[in-house]
């Protein structure tokens, strides 16, 4: 997939604002050719340094940006110069996704396999054995526990690991 269309895709867009946050997006939405200085990326995006440094650093520690370092001479002082790579996006994504994949279906399993009960005063939740530790009495304000349907939940958590395992096939696919 050519880069430009890399950056198009809104998967691809979302798995880097959820890397770098909104403030680090123009960084990583509009990444330069070839090799630019934090500084140079801070001005020419009109961002505090900051953010610039906190988004490159992310993205370097994702293997989507390296860089290299010059020492002055006369001063000593370093500079570092940024190079973008998004050849791995798509393998760092797949990652991800499976990560999130076998989570989600850990969880569903574990709401599955457990019974809940809900204080309704203080929308606490407790599994059956802490249920019973509290007598089926809230800790906090000495309501009765009910039991929860936590059907919904599990309905919810279906059909997002099922979307996911989706996307996990279309990335593949795409590699």
């Amino acid at each position: 997939m050519a880069f430009e269309d890399l950056l198009q895709d809104e998967v691809i867009q979302k798995y880097l604002h959820d890397l770098v946050g909104d403030r680090g997006m123009p960084v990583a939405a509009s990444p330069p050719e070839g090799e630019v200085t934090d500084e140079e990326l801070a001005q020419k995006l009109d961002l505090e340094l900051n953010n610039v440094r906190r988004a490159l650093f992310i993205l370097y520690e994702n293997e989507l940006a390296s860089y290299r370092r010059l020492r002055d001479e006369d001063s000593g002082w370093l500079t570092y110069l940024w190079t973008f790579n998004y050849d791995q996006i798509q393998i760092n994504l797949l990652e991800a996704m499976s990560s999130l994949s076998v989570y989600l279906s850990k969880r569903h399993d574990f709401e599955l396999q457990n019974e809940f009960y809900l204080c309704e005063t203080c929308a606490l939740r407790f599994n059956f054995k802490d249920a019973l530790d509290q007598s089926f009495v809230c800790p906090t304000c000495n309501s009765k526990l009910g039991i929860m349907d936590n059907s919904k939940l599990l309905d919810s958590m279906k059909n997002r690991l099922d979307n996911l395992q989706d996307q996990v096939a279309i990335v593949s696919m795409n590699l």
